[in-house]
């Protein structure tokens, strides 16, 4: 592999489903919780997974932009915030990456319990509880980013 080139990892809506449901069970000892915070757009699917096996009703979102169509993070641009005390609730992001966005919703929400499901080194101190940790330099391909389609045998592929 170069060195600019990064891995992939693939989740499927199945996968994203089963990692939803193992954070929320590692959850469940740290609520009950008061509400869900979810960071759009990536926290989303899995507040609406958790939400369900915790039996919480009040759901909020923390909107911010910091990701590019290039895949690179430009500036935080914080579209809504919070209107509460954050004491009780739990905020919920599909991956913690380089951290530039959980030290500001951390800043917003500073007395939330923090879950993401995938957590890459860089970021994974700023979150309290994840499911799955991956190497910093793995591009993860969210289902909502994918779609099915043909592709070549390994042995075809340029090395």
């Amino acid at each position: 592999m170069s060195a600019g080139e990064q891995k992939t990892f693939p989740v499927s809506w199945d996968q994203l489903h089963r990692d939803s449901r193992a954070l929320a069970w590692r959850l469940v000892e740290q609520g009950p919780f008061k509400g869900i915070a979810a960071i759009t757009r990536g926290g989303l699917v899995p507040a609406a997974v958790i939400a369900r096996e915790l039996d919480v009703r009040l759901i909020d979102t923390i909107c911010i932009v910091s990701y590019r169509e290039d895949r690179s993070q430009g500036e935080m641009d914080v579209l809504k915030a919070v209107e509460h005390d954050s004491e009780g609730w739990l905020l919920i992001d599909d991956l913690v990456d380089t951290g530039k966005t959980a030290r500001k919703v951390r800043e917003l929400m500073p007395k939330a319990h923090f879950a993401t499901v995938y957590a890459k080194p860089a970021g994974r101190p700023l979150v309290d509880s994840f499911v799955t940790e991956v190497s910093q330099d793995t591009w993860i391909l969210f289902p909502w980013d994918t779609a099915l389609m043909s592709v070549p045998p390994i042995i075809q592929t340029p090395r």
